[in-house]
């Protein structure tokens, strides 16, 4: 690789890092202590590892796994007095470390997997109260901007990526960056599967023998495969199982050929062999410490003792909402947004999915319809299956990994097998960006609004704001407004820089044979 290339894709790196971290510390400090979903467990669990309590310990009547805190993590439940109030600001609650606190936490994540608390609960061994909160917070936000940064890397390292960088480019939709921007697992786990995505599906297009040689090593693309993949099987519990649907959505794009000379190249099985110890130790951790779900009780959620079909069912009647809910429905299901706001977000998924349906070959428009299947299925399987002992749990957020994956998959289909409207990729990167931007906005507006007045009149924005975040809502929602414009810029003019490489590679190759006859 030439030093300007080299040079270009390290670029292109550090501008999707910047951005991706700065949108989601965004929401990181717009977002309420404790106001993501089962923040309160994660946050209190990472303090506590942190402090040398890496399970915790029962008491015989306290349902769940208890944690000391310190004083100056002294837990008060009024912190939450807002969550699944929409007409509550978030102005309402005590703060972290409360002096009428309780010393301890009995948190339903106790036993969970430690990898993800480690990397991203450091920040309370120097902060105190909601302060740790937010640092660690950060701390998540850095963690999934790295990982959506190598994403992007390998998005943009192929000889044929016109439509690949739009397709990462989804994983920066608010959902997404909301998630990677809080204490919970769940981020890390989007962040990390977009990063297997793109990479993997790259890894495997270098063992095709037909086609130009990535633009970044295979050893650098096996890294970010191994790292995102342990990564995502460290996440939760369900890790080592998306793994397994990850690598057969990407095998089954990439055919079987490049599969095979994948596992008939020896260098292949070093890197094989570290996913496989990532793997087994999150496997090991699970069963060794019982930190799968335990028998729910009736009042837990619906279905608890229900049969395979109810839970499969239900899942299948439950699709829309499921769907609502990863594209963008904050809070502890308080916060969702006008259905209007929705469509920028739909329009520009169908825009890909319709053209990688209607304009690739037979082969190409299959894989896309497996894929479509298998993003409803695959979670209607995994939730009946367990239905019986948890009851109906699902939410939206547990399958984002796989609708990003669906769309990643169609703009890498359409970069490779669709020559035909290649011409289209920087125009329609141009516009889906800028519905993903706009629909970005306007949910993080909206958020803002219900934490800041609630259901108030919007004028109170400005005259009687009930809560402020760190820096204060003016400055985040000018960030938040001014670092998507940069963002859907950069995307622009990285598709319009892409597409005139391979432009001017396509006329090489076309001029190449008209010589040789010449000079015979």
């Amino acid at each position: 690789m030439s030093g300007g290339a080299s040079g270009r894709r390290w670029g292109g790196w550090v501008i999707a890092f910047l951005v991706t971290f700065a949108l989601s510390t965004t929401w990181a400090l717009a977002s309420p202590i404790f106001s993501v979903p089962d923040e309160n467990a994660h946050a209190l669990k990472a303090i506590a590892q942190l402090q040398g309590q890496v399970v915790g310990y029962t008491l015989p009547d306290v349902k769940h796994i208890v944690v000391d805190l310190g004083p100056e993590d002294a837990y008060h439940g009024n912190i939450m007095c807002f969550v699944t109030h929409p007409d509550v600001t978030a102005n309402c609650g005590n703060e972290l470390g409360d002096p009428k606190g309780q010393l301890w936490f009995n948190t339903w994540v106790g036993a969970y997997n430690p990898v993800y608390y480690y990397l991203v609960g450091w920040p309370s061994l120097i902060l105190d109260g909601n302060a740790s909160v937010y640092g660690m917070r950060i701390a998540s936000a850095f963690l999934g901007a790295v990982l959506l940064a190598f994403a992007f890397q390998a998005a943009t390292s192929g000889a044929r990526s016109r439509w690949m960088p739009l397709g990462v480019a989804f994983a920066a939709a608010p959902m997404s960056l909301y998630l990677i921007g809080s204490v919970n697992p769940n981020g890390a786990e989007i962040a990390s599967a977009v990063a297997l995505w793109a990479s993997l599906l790259r890894l495997l297009e270098s063992f095709d023998e037909s086609s130009e040689r990535p633009a970044i090593p295979r050893p650098w693309l096996w890294a970010i495969v191994t790292a995102s993949a342990i990564v995502l099987v460290n996440a939760r519990a369900t890790g080592p199982l998306w793994l397994v649907v990850v690598l057969a959505a990407c095998l089954l794009a990439a055919g079987w050929e490049r599969t095979k000379r994948l596992f008939t190249t020896p260098a292949s099985y070093w890197w094989i062999g570290g996913v496989a110890l990532g793997g087994l130790f999150s496997i090991g951790w699970t069963l060794s410490r019982g930190s799968l779900s335990s028998q729910a009780e009736a009042s837990d959620a619906p279905l608890v003792n229900g049969t395979f079909l109810q839970g499969f069912t239900y899942m299948i009647r439950m699709t829309p909402d499921i769907v609502q809910q990863a594209i963008g429905f904050f809070g502890w299901f308080d916060t969702p947004l006008p259905l209007w706001v929705y469509w920028f977000f739909v329009a520009a998924v169908a825009l890909v999915v319709v053209l990688a349906t209607a304009a690739t070959r037979r082969r190409s428009v299959m894989v896309m319809l497996l894929l479509l299947a298998a993003a409803i299925l695959v979670p209607a399987f995994v939730q009946a299956y367990s239905v019986h002992q948890t009851g109906f749990i699902w939410q939206g957020r547990y399958g984002l990994f796989l609708y990003l994956g669906v769309v990643i998959a169609a703009t890498w289909l359409l970069s490779r097998d669709a020559p035909r409207i290649s011409f289209l990729a920087p125009r329609l990167t141009w516009v889906v960006a800028s519905l993903l931007g706009v629909y970005g906005i306007i949910a993080f507006g909206l958020v803002m609004v219900r934490y800041v007045i609630g259901r108030a009149p919007f004028g109170e924005m400005l005259s009687a704001p009930q809560w402020q975040p760190p820096l204060g809502w003016p400055a985040l929602v000018f960030a938040y407004v001014a670092v998507s414009v940069a963002g859907v810029v950069a995307l622009g003019l990285t598709a319009r820089h892409i597409n005139q490489q391979e432009l001017h590679a396509d006329r090489r190759m076309s001029a190449a044979p008209e010589r040789s006859r010449s000079d015979a």
